[in-house]
């Protein structure tokens, strides 16, 4: 057993030195100040945009909407990828409008900005359409999804939604970025 704990360590002392030397290089032009820095968008690698994008145009309750679901994901100690998830969800869900019953054209009993069903254990229909109430219970789902920082968009929203459409959520990354990144820190 020590023998094999010793030889574990060994390992990652080896590639520990190797990650040293191979990213020294890179590490001492990281030092280097890079002039005209502009923010950039929260996409990773993993995030960028799947697919075609869609956009709409919002109005000024589709806009406060956007702003609560960040407030709730800021109060919740998550970071922007996490309200670009929200907001995607959103914009597929209801186009970031808060909606109520709608009658025959209803999915079910499906309610509020993310279409959460108090059947199924999301709250009342009360709560759902409490868009902080209904950003919070959207958020508590995503952090349980293992990895979902690192997630296609869709992947990760579809896990806590659980869809009939798995892919929709991906035309609406980029609109989501783009709110996040204009919204964030206002």
């Amino acid at each position: 057993m020590n023998t094999m704990i010793r030889k574990s360590m060994l390992s990652v002392a080896g590639l520990a030195f190797a990650g040293g030397v191979f990213a020294g290089p890179i590490a001492a032009h990281a030092a280097t100040p890079v002039v005209d820095a502009k923010p950039v968008a929260v996409q990773s690698a993993a995030s960028k945009p799947q697919g075609d994008q869609s956009r709409i145009g919002l109005n000024d309750e589709q806009t406060a909407n956007v702003k609560t679901i960040i407030a709730a994901t800021k109060k919740a100690g998550l970071p922007e990828r996490a309200a670009v998830i929200s907001i995607a969800t959103s914009l597929q869900e209801s186009k970031l409008e808060n909606l109520g019953h709608l009658g025959d054209a209803n999915d079910h009993d499906s309610l509020g900005l993310f279409q959460q069903r108090p059947s199924s254990g999301w709250g009342t229909p009360e709560q759902i359409t409490d868009p902080e109430y209904s950003t919070t219970a959207f958020l508590k789902g995503l952090k349980q999804v293992d990895g979902w920082q690192d997630m296609p968009l869709t992947d990760a929203a579809q896990t806590v939604q659980v869809s009939a459409y798995p892919d929709a959520y991906a035309q609406w990354e980029q609109q989501a970025t783009d709110l996040v990144a204009q919204h964030w820190n206002s």
